[in-house]
């Protein structure tokens, strides 16, 4: 299917490693304008560089500049943004053990962040007169989990404030959607010091199983991968989801089991 991105122009957070990397490679071969957010390169983005439709942008997003910085990287055109930075800390002890600056910054980089840049690169998409932001979010912000329970939080209000901007500027051309994975093949769960190797300390199980485990609560009996969400985001940031703004998009291999 021709998504039509020829030609368009995309700002992609968190785009160094995971689902962000995922993304960016779909949009450069859809023949997007990619400009990649990170607060620094990895090897497989650095791969992707010599692509003289990629430019680098490194900036560190828990601070209250890097949403202008994306935006005068990208010069006078943005047609998408796609917020994907984000980052989990599983914690398995108490909620009383989670400290304010804990929560800050979860609530930071996972939501604030994510409206900063909005924030910088709606003016741009409203002087041409329409655009499409998509959110990353996570089945955490419908599936609270003690354990990640500061990040839960913060999804959710991605999740919210997305839902309140579609209303506010849908007449002025401007989509607006998320999209949820539930677990997913990335360092965020199979990474040093994520999900599976905090579990497998705590519990004494390998990483492996504590994986297994987890993903045998999809249907599918296995996490999504990196370009299966991409291939998720760049229809909604497409016209052939044209009418499709303030919704959310799961994909969690029927994780969910509810309505």
């Amino acid at each position: 299917m021709d998504l039509g991105l020829q030609g368009k122009v995309a700002v992609v957070t968190g785009a160094s490693k995971g689902i962000g990397l995922a993304i960016v490679r779909a949009l450069l071969v859809e023949g997007a304008t990619v400009v990649a957010c990170a607060r620094s390169t990895s090897p497989e983005l650095d791969e992707l560089l010599g692509n003289v439709q990629l430019t680098f942008v490194p900036v560190d997003l828990a601070g209250p500049d890097g949403g202008q910085a994306l935006v005068h990287a990208a010069g006078p055109k943005i047609d998408i943004l796609v917020n994907n930075v984000g980052a989990a800390k599983t914690r398995l002890g108490s909620f009383l053990e989670i400290s304010d600056d804990d929560w800050a910054a979860s609530l930071n980089l996972n939501f604030l962040a994510a409206m900063r840049v909005t924030r910088a690169v709606l003016p741009t998409m409203l002087h041409a007169g329409g655009g499409t932001i998509v959110n990353v979010a996570s089945i955490n912000a419908f599936l609270p989990d003690p354990d990640v329970m500061d990040y839960s939080a913060a999804k959710a209000a991605l999740w919210n404030f997305a839902k309140s901007l579609s209303k506010e500027y849908g007449h002025q051309g401007i989509r607006v959607n998320c999209v949820s994975p539930g677990p997913v093949e990335t360092d965020l769960w199979l990474g040093s010091g994520g999900v599976a190797d905090t579990v497998s300390q705590a519990t004494g199980q390998t990483p492996a199983a504590v994986a297994s485990a987890a993903a045998s609560n999809a249907a599918t009996g296995r996490f999504s991968h990196p370009a299966e969400i991409a291939d998720v985001v760049l229809f909604l940031a497409s016209d052939k989801a044209a009418n499709a703004t303030g919704s959310n998009f799961t994909i969690d291999g029927g994780m969910i089991t509810t309505l």
